[in-house]
């Protein structure tokens, strides 16, 4: 019985009998996977310092003749402890990883997993703002899914103008000039940002994005619903 070892962050653990658990978790290399942990709920069991919510571990596993596999072993390499000291980041974190769970298939590739990770590591740091991190959460999963919107041409192919107002247009996932459009140049800037490449960090220190974080909230949540059913 061959025995894999990769890196795990957990989604989902789920009691089982009187002192097993049985975990799925997501990883780089193997997509998401579930594993019985057997006696994980013991005390002294070796197996739950590497499962821990908001944790990355290396584990090691072998694989079952079915979906469930066995976990063999564990070690911890982070743990974002400052998580669990403010409520609203372990709420947002529960959130964002149910999420990424609900949006993913059985193998998604290994950006996801860096996705759920630099994610755990911006609701870490108490600094950066958990709205800012939701939305670039979720921006980034729709990037993923291949549901990112146009944020250069128009419908007609045009370049974007500063100082144009814009319409969105579902049907195009591009944005449409109008005289009444809901959408400014500013805001079509932020969700450049939001889409693109920076982590939560790097976008915590753009001067006045915050002010336009309600403006493209409805947008980004509107597409979710739509494109990814979440």
């Amino acid at each position: 019985m061959n025995q894999l070892v990769t890196r795990g962050i957990v989604l989902r653990r789920t009691n089982y009998g009187e002192a097993d658990r049985i975990v799925t978790l997501l990883t780089p290399e193997q997509g998401k996977i579930s594993l019985m942990a057997r006696g994980v709920r013991r005390s002294k069991s070796k197996l739950a310092g590497g499962i821990e919510l908001f944790s990355v571990s290396d584990i090691t596993y072998i694989r079952g003749r079915g979906d469930l596999g066995t976990l063999v072993s564990t070690r911890l390499l982070k743990y974002y402890a400052n998580i669990v000291k403010d409520i609203e980041r372990v709420q947002l974190g529960y959130e964002l990883i149910k999420m990424l769970n609900r949006a993913t298939e059985d193998a998604p590739e290994s950006d996801y997993f860096d996705l759920l990770e630099t994610a755990f590591a911006s609701l870490d740091d108490a600094s950066i703002d958990l709205e800012l991190v939701r939305l670039w959460f979720e921006s980034q999963l729709l990037r993923l899914s291949g549901h990112a919107l146009n944020l250069l041409t128009d419908t007609a192919g045009e370049s974007l103008i500063t100082g144009t107002t814009y319409t969105f247009d579902y049907e195009a996932m591009s944005f449409a000039p109008h005289a009444a459009g809901t959408f400014t140049s500013d805001q079509i800037k932020i969700l450049r940002l939001l889409f693109g490449g920076n982590p939560p960090r790097v976008l915590s220190q753009v001067q006045g994005l915050s002010d336009h974080l309600a403006a493209v909230t409805p947008l980004i949540r509107t597409m979710l619903t739509s494109y990814i059913r979440i």
